[in-house]
């Protein structure tokens, strides 16, 4: 049995030894191929024997999955899994495993840490004391400070809950809004639901928390930036595709937004040299770290290969969730 670990180079600089041992731990003389993505036609020719595929990021339409005949699992070690054809490989009977929880408190963590960073205006003081050996506390501008300011929260999901509990300790009031969630279940982590228009007029800062579909993909369009009535901090620690980025460009230059806070950006491998939202104090990017803990790598790594094996080896009642269906 052929197994296939593949993503970009950048991302599989991990310690992949601890998943061999997890997957050799159920398939003790499975076949494990590591492969750094480059070029498509080398991926297709690595997959064209394999059983079983572990990735995070890389793209499996149609096209691909054509090229993979023996393919009977994909898992997953992401927390999102938009970018594989789920009906395509349900059709043909190849089991998408999704890992849920591993990394909720770390991501809620992140988005208050950008947060707070952005409103103390902390890159300016990076510049001022690092390089310029200048000690002046007005160098920065006056930040608006938490306590008493709207958190609009667009997703009251798993992580969105956790950043409104945090929120609370920092004395903010916490509008939400998501679909799938009732009063009762806002309400018990200190958020008020409310509606798209109230939270885009009345947020000091709003961060995205949305799981990323067609229905909202460039969601946050330059329309919506020119909503924001407070010219608020805005955050997205969920997915890049999320956001139009020129629309989020222009918003910053007209001053529409205050400061942003991205772990995304529209794609995986952005382009950093030419990326417009690279090297500007009020913006705060990092390479979709929100998840990175000791604990949760552990966690993701042991989740997912499991996933794996346990589809590999008929015991689909043993996988987190098998998001396509398949049976």
């Amino acid at each position: 049995m052929k197994i296939v670990i593949a993503d970009y180079p950048d991302v599989l600089g991990r310690e992949l030894e601890k998943e061999f041992a997890f997957l050799r731990e159920d398939i003790p003389d499975a076949e494990i191929v590591v492969h750094p993505y480059q070029d498509a036609a080398l991926f297709y020719q690595e997959m064209a024997d394999a059983d079983g595929l572990l990735t995070a990021f890389l793209p499996l339409d149609k096209a691909a999955l054509d090229q993979m005949p023996r393919l009977r699992a994909i898992s997953i070690n992401a927390t999102g899994y938009n970018f594989v054809d789920l009906e395509e490989t349900r059709r043909r009977g190849i089991a998408v495993c999704a890992i849920g929880e591993y990394c909720t408190q770390e991501v809620a963590d992140h988005t208050m840490a950008l947060m707070l960073s952005l409103d103390r205006n902390l890159k300016v003081y990076f510049r001022t004391i690092d390089h310029e050996r200048r000690w002046q506390y007005y160098a920065a501008p006056c930040p608006m400070g938490l306590t008493g300011r709207t958190l609009g929260l667009f997703g009251l999901g798993k992580i969105g809950k956790a950043v409104a509990r945090r929120a609370q300790g920092f004395g903010m009031r916490v509008l939400a809004v998501d679909p799938r969630v009732t009063p009762e279940q806002a309400e018990a982590v200190g958020a008020c639901l409310s509606d798209e228009a109230t939270i885009l007029r009345e947020a000091d800062v709003i961060s995205n928390h949305m799981n990323l579909t067609e229905e909202n993909e460039r969601f946050f369009n330059y329309t919506r930036f020119c909503s924001m009535e407070k010219h608020p901090i805005f955050l997205n620690v969920s997915r890049g595709g999320s956001i139009a980025e020129e629309d989020l460009v222009r918003a910053l230059d007209e001053g529409k937004i205050r400061a942003v806070g991205l772990d995304v950006l529209e794609t995986e491998k952005p382009d950093l040299i030419h990326c417009a939202l690279v090297g500007r104090e009020n913006v705060i990017i990092t390479p979709h770290a929100a998840f990175y803990s000791s604990r949760s790598v552990e966690a993701l790594q042991r989740i997912s290969c499991r996933n794996l094996t346990s589809c590999l080896t008929g015991h689909l009642n043993q996988v987190f969730r098998v998001v396509n269906g398949t049976s």
